[in-house]
């Protein structure tokens, strides 16, 4: 099931290269039905997982797949290279608790970014093509336990989306897609180093020959003594932790290497940044998690309040500059680097709390950032502007849009009843029963109250108080006195139309459902994230004291 999750929007793909490019419509139906039946299989991988499995490391017995779930292990490259003995890169697949959050999330972002792709006129074949590939790649890199595989699911995610913001996007397309890509590419050659470097550090146990595994190279017990990156040569493995963190902490993003994130926001069409927001930011943190962590661990020890410390700069810098944008869609891009910062708290953290908070973070901020992104289009289809001062008065003539966005926005900010408030809350509780991160986390509760100022100011100045005609739309009164609202260049219904809906009410519901009761995704990963945390625990509380 994860090789058919994986490559079914390729197929799709394929299907529509034999698609003449003037059946759109055609092309746009072949996507959202791959989109579809890979949330079909999600489904079922999520009623068929196990949630006692753990994950993460071998299981007593040297099980060479731990205690991953639906494992997929084939040869896949071998090569003889003499003294070295054989290359060996295989075909693994498998999830666990931390991976299958992730998968649901990818697969139901996957259905949302098509349906949000219906406007799309330009190219519409290149557009799907790409779009398939980027939906391929995501979920690839979620399933991968080999580091190479990984690695191409990783580097094949970049292709995609520099075309797809640099064909489609708005005005500067261009340099957001170039600088995108840069940043990325800048962490991915740097990956590829430490990764040949574990891989001439570890031996898989059962074949005694190096292996990318990271389920063998989770395990401290597999690496050569001596080796470049083994478990004595401190120097390198620090190296090799700060590397790999910087290549994921772009993706994040991690303040400072956060400038691509919203200059790819702002160019990019809406569906890719739902695609962006909603899960392409949280393969930075799954890459830390899976990846960066658990490999060097004593590493991850002593870099815990460094961690925090980044972590709460996220927090209180976006949202200060979530405060001063004037564009609508560029704050809710300084909201995710804000937001993504409790995410890093939480890890910082190293313990159970904090880790599943994190996760959980991840989870809820994909849902509700492709609330808000998608929201952001609705006006911006309208309006032709997302200038938040040009607005006013909006809830009166526009009210299920409104209703919404209140529960968007106040899902964003954390109110109890709300997904966002569940994780929020964990992470604090995570952090503050940690004494390395308790002063963070003190200082870090302050981006609540910046959180709070930055929507609800704007929910104020669009959709409350007086009317402004302008530029914008008309405002008529007819002869009973009732005003008129007329965007210019709108052909159409002004509140919510039926696509728009079917796209947002089932985020809402997830918003407002797992605010009440988040056991059906949170109950997926206590047993991963204990398992990680009792790898981190010994290190994390030495760190501590």
């Amino acid at each position: 099931m994860l090789s058919l999750i994986v490559f079914l929007p390729i197929i799709a793909g394929l299907i529509i290269l034999a698609v003449p490019a003037s059946q759109k419509q055609i092309i746009r139906i072949v996507s959202l039905v791959a989109a579809l039946a890979q949330g079909v299989v999600a489904f079922l991988i999520w009623r068929q997982y196990d949630p006692t499995m753990a994950g993460i490391v071998a299981a007593p017995g040297g099980s060479p797949e731990g205690s991953f779930q639906m494992v997929e292990r084939l040869p896949w490259i071998t090569l003889n290279l003499g003294s070295f003995g054989p290359l060996n890169i295989e075909y693994f697949l498998g999830v666990d608790g931390i991976s299958i959050t992730m998968v649901l999330l990818t697969a139901l972002i996957s259905i949302i970014g098509v349906l949000s792709s219906w406007p799309i006129q330009k190219q519409v074949k290149g557009y799907f093509i790409l779009y398939n590939l980027l939906s391929t790649a995501m979920m690839g890199c979620f399933v991968a336990l080999d580091f190479f595989l990984f690695y191409v699911f990783w580097e094949l995610m970049l292709l995609p989306m520099y075309f797809l913001i640099g064909i489609w996007g708005g005005p500067n397309r261009e340099y957001a897609a170039i600088k995108f890509f840069l940043y990325t590419l800048f962490g991915s050659v740097f990956m590829l180093l430490v990764m040949i470097g574990l891989y001439f550090s570890v031996i898989d146990p059962l074949t005694g020959h190096h292996t990318f595994s990271l389920v063998a190279m989770a395990d401290q017990a597999n690496y050569i003594k001596g080796a470049i990156l083994g478990p004595d040569s401190t120097t390198w493995r620090y190296i090799a932790f700060i590397v790999l963190f910087i290549g994921f902490a772009i993706k994040v993003p991690m303040f400072p290497f956060h400038t691509w994130l919203p200059d790819a926001h702002v160019e990019a069409p809406t569906p890719i940044s739902v695609i962006l927001a909603g899960v392409l930011l949280k393969l930075g943190t799954y890459g830390m998690m899976r990846i960066n962590f658990p490999l060097f661990p004593e590493v991850f020890q002593a870099g815990l309040y460094v961690i925090g410390v980044f972590g709460a700069i996220n927090i209180i810098y976006g949202a200060f500059c979530a405060l001063a944008q004037q564009d609508l869609k560029k704050m809710v891009a300084y909201s995710s680097i804000s937001h993504m910062g409790y995410v890093l708290l939480g890890l910082a953290a190293a313990n159970t709390e904090g880790m599943i908070g994190a996760l959980y973070q991840m989870f809820n901020h994909g849902t509700i950032t492709a609330m808000l992104f998608l929201l952001v289009g609705v006006i911006y289809d309208r309006a032709h502007s997302r200038q938040i001062d040009k607005f006013g008065g909006l809830a009166s003539y526009m009210p299920v849009y409104a209703s919404l966005v209140t529960v968007a926005w106040f899902a964003s900010l954390g109110l109890p009843g709300l997904s966002g408030f569940i994780s929020e809350a964990l992470v604090f509780v995570g952090a503050f029963s940690a004494e390395v991160t308790r002063p963070i986390a003190i200082v870090s509760v302050l981006g609540i109250v910046f959180g709070a100022a930055y929507l609800l100011w704007s929910l104020q100045r669009m959709f409350l108080g007086k009317r402004k005609p302008d530029a914008l739309y008309d405002l008529e009164v007819d002869s009973h006195g009732h005003e008129h609202i007329h965007f210019h260049d709108w052909k159409g219904k002004l509140d919510l139309d039926a696509r728009e809906l079917t796209m947002l009410v089932p985020l809402t519901v997830i918003v407002i459902v797992l605010g009440v009761y988040p056991m059906p995704v949170m109950g997926m990963l206590t047993s991963s994230i204990n398992k990680l945390v009792e790898i981190l625990g010994p290190v994390a509380m030495t760190a501590m004291h």
